[in-house]
């Protein structure tokens, strides 16, 4: 989704704790008080009306799927859009509008549809998924997920990035209205668990062409998921109403759905407790996640999260493309106080961009890891005082975020940290609303952001390629030659899962030495759930929650 001089530290720690409002001490793990527990006499029978209020965290800036890249937005519109494959309430890889695939060589994969329609009538076909396809990649859409088919080695896909060739040519082929082909330079052995993301999800052809900008409105859109947007009123909430049409409609459920885009945890929290919102968003506020794992009980859902969280340098322009200051401030993040004493749910210390759990990866440990925290600042102020920096020449830099409170508590420590450690470093809070914010980030005007990466499968790729220098997620313009051409041994012929998962370990220690950004954590989720939402899971490590798995119980 990143040690200090000898100087004593405790009293940072009590500024940081007096300043977020933690506790001293505390915990809890949910055993406590039952308040807010369900019963154990919770109904299974349903609930006559089967309505659900979710908190989607921000306005999306966009429901057209190949013009984004954010959470919200794929929350919401993985409830309107199914690809050829999609997730399971676990997260395991399921048929989607594919209903079986198959692959001699993992080079050339053949998908089998199955019989489904848009919302408006028409069959979903092979040819919806050539447009779709080709249109994501097309320079001219400006996708932020452009290069995510090149990224699986689907052929000339990069060169259509390039201009080099015509979206046409992309290797995606419709055999017949019901068989799909798509064809790959090199055998990628994960393409159907790639296939999940938003960006390579079908739109409606005919009413994308009709409509333009316009066709993702209430009036016009057209999809082929288990909800329809019935409804978008802007910062305020989207409706969303069951889709008849949907091949699996017979085992959907809920009826109506509204997404609210609350960015504040604290207004998030009291809303859920006053009854007016059933799932919150996965951003238990620091200060309450103790006090509330004891109170909510069950209906505190924490579980693990394949997402990681960091500090992201602007390569492009000072004070961060100078390899020394970035991994003066690499070193010098007291990642352990930030994680433990201001984050404080769980989290996990990234020394690596990939979380450990994820499928292929073999964990890289740095070796100043292993420094005690007086080394890793020697180090630190020899590298900066090389860059030109001192108490007469301070470094100074701007540090953007997203506007959510648990954002500007996490920046405001790390900036106390850095200034602690190093005397000389002058950081200046910049925050901005999700969209300005991800415009921001995305034409580098910024210096240092906060930065998330969510999985968008389950497998190393997933993190690593958006740091390959030509990715169009590669919002910090990290360029690395070596970086490169590990990444492209990854997907040559005959390389086994182990090689595989050992040339991403070397990916991680290029990045490493680069300094190319600050990892802090990885993730995990939490949020609160009522009790009466039947179906919900905790074991999907990439959140992909699916509103036509669950139910509304008698309540």
């Amino acid at each position: 989704m990143q040690p200090y001089p000898a100087r004593k530290t405790l009293p940072l720690l009590l500024a940081l704790s007096a300043a977020f409002g933690l506790a001293a001490c505390g915990g809890g793990n949910g055993s406590g008080s039952s308040a807010g527990k369900p019963s154990e006499t919770q109904s299974s029978e349903l609930a006559d009306k089967q309505e659900i209020v979710i908190n989607n965290g921000a306005e999306p800036e966009s429901l057209d799927p190949h013009k984004v890249s954010g959470v919200p937005e794929s929350n919401a519109l993985r409830q309107m859009f199914v690809g050829l494959t999609t997730t399971d309430n676990d997260g395991n890889t399921a048929p989607g509008i594919a209903e079986s695939w198959e692959s001699a060589d993992n080079k050339v994969w053949t998908f089998k549809l199955r019989d489904a329609k848009w919302s408006n009538g028409d069959p979903v076909t092979a040819e919806d998924f050539v447009y779709s396809m080709r249109r994501v990649t097309d320079p001219a859409t400006a996708s932020p997920y452009a290069s995510y088919l090149a990224d699986v080695k689907v052929a000339n896909a990069a060169e259509i990035l390039e201009g080099k060739a015509k979206p046409e040519t992309l290797g995606v082929k419709a055999v017949d209205p019901k068989t799909l082909e798509i064809t790959l330079t090199e055998p990628v052995p994960y393409l159907p668990d790639v296939l999940i993301h938003t960006s390579v999800k079908p739109v409606h052809p005919a009413t994308v062409e009709k409509f333009g900008e316009k066709w993702t409105s209430p009036a016009n859109i057209v999809v082929n998921g288990p909800y329809k947007l019935a409804a978008w009123d802007v910062n305020s909430q989207i409706t969303l109403e069951r889709n008849s049409a949907y091949y699996d409609d017979a085992n959907t459920t809920i009826n109506r759905a509204v997404l609210l885009p609350i960015p504040s945890p604290p207004t998030d929290i009291s809303r859920f407790k006053a009854g007016e919102i059933d799932v919150t968003y996965n951003d238990i506020p620091t200060e309450q996640f103790k006090t509330l794992q004891q109170e909510m009980g069950e209906q505190m859902k924490v579980a693990p999260y394949l997402c990681s969280y960091y500090y992201e340098f602007n390569h492009t322009k000072p004070p961060f493309d100078n390899p020394k200051v970035r991994k003066a401030l690499q070193l010098s993040l007291d990642r352990d106080t930030l994680v433990d004493k201001v984050v404080g749910r769980g989290e996990t210390v990234a020394y690596q961009f990939t979380p450990p759990a994820t499928q292929g990866m073999e964990q890289f440990t740095p070796e100043w890891k292993a420094w005690d925290k007086a080394k890793r600042i020697e180090e630190a102020k020899k590298l900066l005082a090389e860059a030109g920096y001192s108490t007469a020449k301070p470094l100074t830099f701007e540090l953007l975020y997203n506007t959510n409170e648990n954002h500007k508590k996490n920046a405001v420590a790390a900036a106390a940290l850095w200034k602690e450690a190093l005397g000389f470093v002058n950081v200046n809070l910049v925050n901005q609303e999700w969209k300005t914010y991800l415009d921001t980030r995305r034409n580098q005007r910024q210096q240092m952001a906060r930065g998330g990466w969510c999985a968008d499968y389950n497998e190393a790729s997933t993190f690593l390629n958006t740091f390959k220098s030509d990715n169009s997620s590669n919002y910090g313009k990290y360029k690395s030659a070596e970086f490169d051409g590990l990444m492209k041994q990854t997907l040559a012929a005959g390389v086994s899962p182990e090689a595989r998962a050992n040339l991403y370990k070397q990916a991680e220690a290029a990045m490493d030495k680069d300094a190319a950004t600050v990892f802090v954590f990885h993730y995990v989720n939490a949020r609160l759930v009522k009790p009466y939402v039947a179906g919900y899971s905790v074991k999907d490590p990439m959140d992909n929650w699916q509103i036509k798995n669950w139910k509304i119980l008698k309540h």
